[in-house]
């Protein structure tokens, strides 16, 4: 089985996105995907109300998706291609709890990729890549002290009107020496996975899973 882990910086950069591209572009390897949301106190929130991720009765919930409308982030990775979608749902600082049922999730998977920084304390994956958007300032804990682990950067540019692409910073308090010599895939949404990104993340998995 291969493991690729999709982080970024915070919500809304394009991860799902990312995800989804690469599942369309590499079907071969009979994904399994998975998206893993933390909630409480606004943590999955675009404006600190309430969201529709926590679960009733219990401080997580493991579902699989089955409805390939392309409304929901993993009803996407099904429409892309995967052949088993799975969204995980945890109070904030409860994965550890899911975690046995995500283990028997990626047990029985060919390959998987997951859509988390999170799970990188409890896995270690094959390629984790890390989305960044200079233009949007929050950053979270977690894609801070996971990014050294991060085998390449997938970053958001701007062109100018002189047509050079550009990243100009939004963050002051965040040091990106821990990627400073990783590879880095330029992205213009909405296009958010370049050839260039696949054939790496090609070359990488290869060999440890080939497809069948």
């Amino acid at each position: 089985m291969t493991l690729i882990v999709i982080g970024g910086h915070t919500r809304s950069v394009g991860k799902t996105s990312v995800v989804a591209g690469l599942i369309a572009a590499l079907r071969d390897w009979h994904w399994t995907a998975l998206k893993i949301t933390q909630y409480g106190h606004g943590v999955c929130s675009a404006n600190g109300q309430a969201c529709d991720c926590a679960t009733a009765d219990h401080s997580w919930a493991v579902t699989e998706e089955t409805d390939r409308s392309g409304d929901s982030d993993t009803s996407r990775f099904l429409v892309a291609g995967a052949e088993h979608s799975w969204w995980v749902r945890t109070q904030q600082g409860h994965l550890a709890e899911a975690m046995p049922r995500v283990r028997a999730i990626l047990a029985s998977a060919d390959n998987v990729i997951v859509e988390s920084n999170s799970i990188l304390r409890f896995v270690k994956p094959d390629l984790y890549l890390t989305v960044l958007d200079p233009a949007t300032e929050d950053f979270k804990r977690s894609a801070q002290e996971f990014l050294d682990r991060a085998d390449a950067v997938v970053l958001h540019v701007n062109a100018d009107p002189a047509g050079n692409d550009s990243a100009i910073l939004a963050w002051k308090q965040v040091s990106l020496k821990p990627v400073q010599r990783r590879p880095t895939f330029a992205i213009r949404p909405p296009r958010y996975v370049t050839d260039e990104l696949v054939e790496f993340v090609r070359t990488r998995i290869v060999g440890l899973s080939e497809p069948s």
